[in-house]
């Protein structure tokens, strides 16, 4: 047996949203003693070069590049090649990873020829057709991933033929599917098996087959369509579980899928993975589990009566001892929990979400059920009071969107340097933020949003020099943002709109935060002039300064802002990762992946809208409601890709920008309530996504523009500018009656001709449709003598009916033809309106 099956139960990676448990990914370094940068001291074989490079000449990359470029035959040592792994002592190829490759093209059978292959990584690329077949006559393979390609058909029954296979990998292959499960018996050296997206709709008793497998430790299920397997096992079982971890998540199951469960459960049970069903509950003897650590139940559809679920979790609890992650977020639990089931859990919980419910309580105590680096989620429930302890160890604290109240000093009990994200928003706590944050020199966001918080900003807020992202929007702050937060220049969004910070706009935040791409002050009260510093924050898509107390002219220097005029988004620039290691005196080592999206209400054509994932595709300018003066400097115009701009309610003057039309994306522009005058410019007429526009309440003459967009807003955005004119206004231009009158008599002759146009076909279409209609007709009766029959009484007792609705039809049409010449002006005159 080889030293991987000893690492296997001691290094395993935890991931949420969603939650994944994956061991083979971390085999890669076990199963091949040999690694490419050891001493070779035999060359690959002719053989297994040629065939290597027939396998390439069937592929195509993905993105017209060659993504295995060291693959050339002027390079005769195929073990140099990437992705090839060779014996050290042979030159044999023994192992091929291609995965990630974006690679695509049929599988070559050329494979056939790596006699000595036993690892083949094919994953992540997008390898089309069916399975090869030929794969079953690899028999030297212990590992085989085929996994997120675009495969399809039938799992080849030949793959009973790998006795050796230890490690199979299958996971949304494609649209694949199993016909017949018989041949998993035949692997009786299978340690691991991953089938997620396979649809095993069809096999019955495949319980039976899983158990047949002495060996198989891990399984994993997720969405294989098993809600529709009609009997999942037979009475008859002649075997016991040897699983350590089981994933059957997204299957649509219900809670009678526990009395099949149970065979593929046992005390060795590690890892259960029950997510995405529609399960109520949990079945009692998941309290006998004593090795159960992992309990994942998140996202069940079906309403849980959460007395119940914690009664079957605890008519043995107590030896649950090893058990650190639950997780029943989003279940839809409606209930009280009280103090009990805190104090009843038998070690020290690592990870607990009980997210997205409806659970109501009072604070718990937080600070004796949790371990080293723990990750507490109690987020959108009903929990309230104040919290008063926290574990000093915690690592990311979510308890955001209940009805907590009181203080935040808890978070000076945090004293470890491991925290990285803390989310309190949407409560009802009060007072002032601590003076203790340089203890969190680890920490990636801080959202204290939609609270009572009040005072000023303590210095210590500089220490988080991790800092990503600082929330506070909709509090009590006051005074002048501290001069400290300068050192935290790591942060990409900074959002305190709706407080009460004042002073000027800090020239340091241009200075020292070059990485912000979303900049937020709203609804404060600072003053003084917008400082040019800020046109260094070349990354900045969302600047929003409004309902200030701002004045001076803008900034022409704000066509810097590189990330509104080129056509350009960073992918992750909204998302906050991070990682939660935890390590044992026996060597496992665990690790639990999460992030954080940024999200932010923006004031979107005169309403507030809450942007979330799709907040990174904003890219706007708001500095409405301050008291700005001088013109709009042209440079803004520069500003290719920004959607939305409002410069309302100040006091600019001059004309609009004569380009402003080369702002082709915008969706939004809002100038009303300034003294802008002369014309609206012509080239706003080629702003073909303009879906808001408000320019009332200004000095503007002339024309508008004619345009599709212009033309259908209302009139009420045109208010306030005397001078303007034609539509949709109902005041008329100067010469717009004569043209009007011009207008009329050419399409009055104009429809006369049209009249006859019109009456010239419709005899023409209808003669023809009748003749060929009729022989169609009389060619069918005449060889069907019933049909004939029929379809003669049916025409008298029908004809009489079709001429006078016929008749009806023309004499109304004639009506509206003549009438059309006189209603097309009324029509004209009301679609302004």
């Amino acid at each position: 047996m080889h030293q991987y099956n000893l690492k296997i139960t001691n290094i395993c990676t935890y991931m949420m949203n969603p939650c994944v448990f994956i061991i083979f990914s971390l085999l890669y370094l076990h199963l091949e003693p040999s690694t490419a940068n050891q001493l070779v001291i035999n060359k690959c074989s002719d053989n297994e070069r040629d065939a290597l490079l027939h396998f390439k000449s069937h592929l195509q990359d993905s993105h017209d590049s060659d993504h295995l470029p060291t693959w050339r035959a002027d390079k005769h040592d195929c073990c140099t090649w990437e992705g090839v792994t060779c014996n050290n002592q042979t030159g044999h190829v023994t192992k091929l990873n291609l995965s990630g490759y974006n690679l695509e093209g049929e599988i070559s059978q050329s494979l056939l020829n790596l006699s000595y292959l036993n690892n083949l990584y094919l994953s992540g690329n997008s390898f089309n057709g069916t399975i090869p077949t030929f794969i079953g006559s690899m028999t030297q393979l212990r590992m085989l991933d085929l996994s997120y390609n675009s495969l399809y058909g039938t799992i080849p029954p030949e793959f009973g033929n790998l006795t050796n296979l230890e490690i199979l990998v299958l996971s949304y292959a494609g649209r694949c599917r199993v016909e017949n499960l018989d041949w998993l018996s035949h692997l009786s050296h299978m340690e691991i098996l991953y089938m997620d997206g396979i649809s095993l709709a069809s096999q019955n008793h495949w319980v039976n087959v899983v158990l047949s497998i002495p060996k198989l430790f891990t399984l994993s299920l997720k969405g294989c369509e098993l809600s529709q397997v009609m009997y999942p096992y037979s009475s008859f079982l002649n075997s016991s579980s040897s699983l350590i971890s089981l994933v059957l998540g997204n299957n649509n199951l219900t809670s009678s899928m526990y009395h099949w469960m149970f065979p593929l459960t046992s005390n060795k049970l590690q890892y259960l993975y029950l997510s995405d069903n529609m399960l109520d509950g949990i079945p009692k003897y998941l309290g006998n589990l004593s090795s159960l650590e992992n309990l994942i139940f998140d996202n069940n559809s079906a309403m849980i009566e959460f007395p119940v679920f914690l009664n079957n979790l605890s008519d043995e609890i107590r030896t649950l001892k090893n058990l650190f992650y639950l997780d029943i977020s989003n279940n839809g639990i409606l209930d009280t929990v009280h103090q009990d089931f805190w104090d009843m859990w038998p070690s020290q919980l690592r990870y607990l979400n009980l997210s997205s419910n409806s659970i109501s309580g009072k604070a718990p105590d937080l600070s004796s059920a949790f371990d080293n680096n723990s990750v507490i989620d109690l987020s959108s429930n009903n929990f309230y009071g104040p919290i008063s302890n926290v574990s000093s160890t915690v690592a990311s604290l979510n308890l955001s969107r209940n009805k907590f109240y009181g203080g935040i000093s808890f978070l000076c009990q945090i004293v470890h340097g491991n925290l990285s994200f803390v989310d309190l928003s949407h409560n009802f706590l009060s007072g002032q933020l601590p003076d203790c944050l340089w203890h969190f020199k680890e920490l990636k966001v801080l959202n204290l949003g939609h609270n009572n918080l009040s005072g000023r900003l303590p210095p210590s807020i500089g220490s988080l020099i991790q800092l990503e992202a600082l929330y506070l929007y909709e509090n009590n702050f006051s005074g002048e943002l501290p001069f400290s937060i300068k050192n935290c220049t790591s942060l990409t969004s900074l959002i305190l709109w709706a407080n009460k910070f004042s002073g000027n706009v800090p020239v340091w935040i241009g200075e020292n935060l070059s990485g912000l791409y979303v900049l937020i002050l709203r609804s404060n009260n600072f003053f003084g002039t917008i400082p040019l510093q800020l046109c260094r924050l070349a990354n900045l898509q969302i600047l929003d300064l409004s309902i200030n107390n701002l004045h001076g002219s803008i900034p022409s220097c704000l066509n810097n802002f590189t990330s509104m005029v080129q056509e350009r988004f960073l992918p992750t620039q909204n998302v906050h990762s991070y990682i939660f290691m935890w390590f044992y005196s026996d060597g496992i080592r665990i690790s639990f992946k999460d992030k954080y999206v940024d999200n932010a209400i923006i004031g979107w054509q005169g309403d507030e809208r809450e942007f979330s994932s799709n907040l990174r595709l904003l890219k706007m300018i708001d500095l409405s409601s301050n008291n700005l003066t001088g013109q709009i400097p042209y440079e803004i115009t520069n500003l290719y890709e920004l959607v939305s701009l409002n410069l309302s309610n100040n006091a600019l003057l001059g004309e609009i920008p004569w380009n402003i039309g080369q702002m082709k994306k915008l969706l939004t522009l809002d100038l009303s309530r300034n003294n802008f005058s002369g014309g609206i410019p012509s080239s706003m007429s080629g702003m073909t996504f303009l879906s808001h526009l408000d320019v009332s309440y200004n000095s503007l003459s002339g024309r508008i523009p004619s345009s599709t967009q212009l033309q259908s807003f209302p009139p009420s955005r045109y208010d306030g500018n005397a001078g303007l004119c034609g539509p949709p206004l109902t005041k008329k231009c100067l010469g717009d009656e004569e043209s009007e009158a011009t207008s009329v008599n050419d399409k009055s002759e104009g429809d006369g001709e049209d009249i006859d146009e019109f009456w010239g076909w419709f005899y023409i279409g209808g003669v023809t449709g009748f003749v060929t209609g009729f022989w169609i007709a009389c060619g069918t009766l005449l060889l069907n003598g019933r049909g004939r029959h029929v379809f003669f009484h049916f025409y008298d007792s029908f004809k009489d009916w079709v001429y006078v609705k016929i008749m009806l039809f023309i004499v109304n049409l004639q009506r509206k033809i003549k009438t059309s010449s006189f209603s097309s002006t009324y029509a004209d005159d009301m679609s302004s309106v």
